[in-house]
């Protein structure tokens, strides 16, 4: 499409059938005229159309003129927020991000290919075993910059870093009410219910326990 250089002025849209649209056309006096014909539309149909068509054209027509222009207020518009951002709401933001900084930055967390060097996979993919483990809730994984991560403390060293047994239990408790990294951080957090343990400390200890603290959580959510 060669770029165009002069201003264009779109001056208004016609709708209506062929007559009195002839006739708005002579009246208007109009120089050049763009044309499209339909069949069979009501009125307010023809109305719209015509209202999204200048929209269009108005659109398509400064983007030409003005390619750099229109280019810079597609970003700025990306940039912006949707609706303003109510108050308290950059303050969550941050205390957010800095939850999900300390998980990732704790050095619990690793790839599936990690896992399966650490397991001594040695399938054509030893990657997607864990994968699996995670489609069969015997593990959970956070999601971070397009990557599944998994926690260590959910391996079994004595099992040839396999899913314990209790993580499994753990996730049929929280199902539908915890997310991956709500999960991350239940398990990082201390608990008062363990005596002020993190779940990931007990996990092999006092297995029990802690699928017995998530159940109690579990009540409290439900209970209020």
């Amino acid at each position: 499409m060669s770029q165009i250089t002069e201003h264009v002025g779109i001056r208004s849209t016609v709708t209506g059938d062929l007559k009195a649209v002839s006739a708005r056309l002579s009246a208007e006096n109009a120089e050049q005229v763009v044309a499209i014909t339909v069949d069979h539309a009501s009125g307010e149909t023809l109305a719209a159309l015509g209202e999204a068509l200048e929209a269009a054209a108005r659109f398509m027509t400064e983007t030409m003129l003005n390619p750099q222009q229109a280019t810079v207020e597609q970003l700025v518009s990306l940039l912006l927020p949707k609706v303003p951002i109510r108050p308290g709401a950059l303050k969550e933001a941050q205390m957010l991000a800095m939850a999900k900084k300390a998980i990732l930055e704790s050095g619990d967390w690793l790839s599936a290919r990690d896992i399966a060097t650490l397991a001594g996979l040695t399938s054509e993919n030893p990657s997607s075993r864990p994968s699996r483990w995670k489609r069969e809730g015997r593990i959970f994984a956070i999601r971070h910059n397009g990557n599944d991560y998994f926690p260590i403390y959910a391996l079994s060293k004595d099992s040839g870093f396999r899913p314990l047994p209790a993580v499994a239990e753990v996730l049929k408790v929280f199902a539908g009410q915890k997310d991956d990294w709500g999960l991350a951080y239940w398990f990082a957090s201390v608990n008062s219910f363990l005596a002020g343990n993190r779940p990931q400390d007990l996990l092999i200890t006092d297995s029990d326990r802690v699928v017995a603290a998530a159940a109690d959580e579990v009540a409290g959510i439900v209970h209020g």
